[in-house]
């Protein structure tokens, strides 16, 4: 069922996703060689707690941490661990989510460790860029098809993947609604968004194959070649003329 929000309700989702952007700012402060992932958990749920909110991910289906720490190869939902340090020319992906007075937010971005090579440095950025590529176009009556056909073109274009196990997602009391927002599609395809939706739109982009699967502890999702992998994420309110990125 899609849930359109209050204006008041949106106010706590801005202030949820302002927490979300402001912790993953800090993270990337302590993001550098012989970090742990663990390490990178715990200043999370500080901050998270600190600011009168939940980490919405710890406890989420059993996940026992704050924030997904995804390294290299790992998509998404990677396990905070003492037995994972960062090394030099990693790249990490940090999906972030709070819960603010009963409201979500969710947010994620991909860090460079150090020195990293060119192309991975260039699969960071077309992910970053393929979340603005995609919303560009976004207002009430835009169909999800035209937003995924416009991330995964662009992705494509440098010929990368486009994850098709894993999608976006509607966002509100709950961190996962209604719809699912594929990063792929086709355009004039796919439900009609509305006014006052809130939605979390999130390219998981490979440097080789789309293919993915899922790691024996029940979590981390891998790329099948082990090829890097980028994510980035943010919240955004659909409007009658457009968007507001509600984790910016």
């Amino acid at each position: 069922m899609i849930t359109i929000k209050t204006p008041d309700e949106i106010e706590l989702m801005r202030k949820a996703n302002q927490i979300d952007r402001d912790c993953l700012l800090m993270l990337e402060e302590h993001i550098k060689p012989g970090i742990t992932t663990k390490e990178l958990d715990k200043l999370a749920y500080d901050f998270i707690t600190k600011c009168n909110a939940k980490p919405s991910f710890l406890g989420y289906g059993g996940f026992p941490a704050s924030i997904c720490t995804s390294v290299n190869e790992q998509v998404v939902h990677g396990i905070p661990s003492t037995k994972v340090r960062l090394e030099e020319g990693d790249i990490i992906s940090v999906d972030c989510g709070t819960i603010y007075k009963g409201f979500n937010g969710d947010a994620a971005r991909t860090f460079l460790v150090g020195n990293c090579s060119d192309e991975v440095k260039k699969l960071v950025e077309v992910t970053k860029q393929s979340f603005f590529e995609g919303i560009k176009i976004l207002k009430a009556g835009v169909r999800l098809g035209d937003l995924g056909s416009a991330i995964q073109t662009y992705c494509e274009s440098f010929g990368y993947g486009v994850v098709r196990d894993l999608v976006g997602h509607g966002i509100g009391k709950d961190m996962h609604e209604d719809p699912s927002v594929p990063n792929y599609g086709k355009p004039g395809h796919g439900m009609r968004l509305q006014t006052n939706m809130t939605i979390a739109v999130e390219p998981m982009i490979t440097m080789g194959t789309y293919k993915v699967w899922q790691l024996e502890d029940g979590w981390t999702i891998e790329t099948q070649d082990g090829k890097p992998a980028a994510h980035y994420e943010n919240t955004i309110w659909i409007k009658e003329d457009g968007v507001e990125i509600l984790s910016l």
